[in-house]
């Protein structure tokens, strides 16, 4: 994975589980990272210090993904600070809460579609003319879920199905951008171990999702990132465009 060195990302949700941990993985490659976070500028200032103490480059990004014009300051504050970006990671997301059908309204909907789906298009659309005017190709690395195949946990079918848009979104980038040398993948965690589920997932559920997954436990952020290396690496993926790899223990076998 020596071809990483040297290279440059940007990771949007990246203070804490999945992102940080792709963060931290990366910069431990010499990649030069632009931690993107929202509200949780304490935690993002952590990831940054753990990089820098290990002798890795980088810094926080702030944007509310619901905010397009704040994506796009975001997106060309990180070219600019980075010198261009290699590797896009659309990691931000949020359940927001879980409702029954009888109780969605709205002003929900419209929440969960922004945060989750409409934001990848929106990161997506600022970062590839970036990518195209360096003629050097890239890689956009999209975050599904395991929900987007199974439907979500109770009261998050909206998710599962802002997921579902991801990885289908993700098969339509895949074509469009395959003469450009961009690849567009998505990774499709399970059940891991993160302030999500903290927030929104009970103890009682938690035990629930782990009886259905094979390996018998709940995963942890680390295990993801192997497949965001993967992804990352031209020497190892650069044949790999418009997959979805599934990380989940086991509880979905396409």
């Amino acid at each position: 994975m020596d071809d990483l060195k040297g290279k440059t990302a940007l990771i949007t949700g990246a203070s804490t589980g999945i992102g940080a941990a792709v963060a931290i993985a990366y910069a431990a490659r010499g990649m030069r990272v632009a931690v993107h976070y929202n509200s949780s500028a304490d935690a993002a200032e952590k990831v940054v210090a753990t990089i820098k103490a290990a002798g890795g480059d980088a810094f926080t990004l702030r944007a509310d993904v619901r905010d397009t014009a704040a994506i796009k300051a975001a997106t060309q504050e990180a070219n600019d600070k980075l010198g261009g970006v290699d590797v896009l990671v659309n990691n931000a997301g949020s359940l927001v809460k879980r409702v029954p059908i009888a109780d969605l309204d709205d002003a929900l909907f419209d929440e969960v579609m922004h945060i989750n789906a409409r934001s990848v298009l929106a990161f997506c659309r600022e970062v590839v003319p970036l990518m195209r005017a360096r003629k050097k190709g890239g890689s956009i690395i999209n975050v599904s879920s395991v929900a987007a195949r199974t439907g979500g946990g109770p009261g998050a079918y909206l998710y599962a199905g802002a997921k579902g848009f991801v990885s289908t979104a993700t098969h339509g980038l895949a074509r469009e951008l395959a003469p450009d040398n961009i690849r567009v993948n998505a990774v499709a965690p399970g059940v891991i171990q993160t302030p999500f589920h903290d927030r929104f997932s009970t103890p009682a559920m938690l035990e629930s999702f782990k009886g259905a997954i094979p390996l018998g436990r709940i995963g942890e952020p680390e295990e993801c990132v192997g497949a965001f290396l993967y992804l990352a690496s031209e020497s190892l993926s650069g044949y790999v465009t418009g997959q979805i790899l599934e990380v989940n223990g086991g509880q979905y076998m396409p």
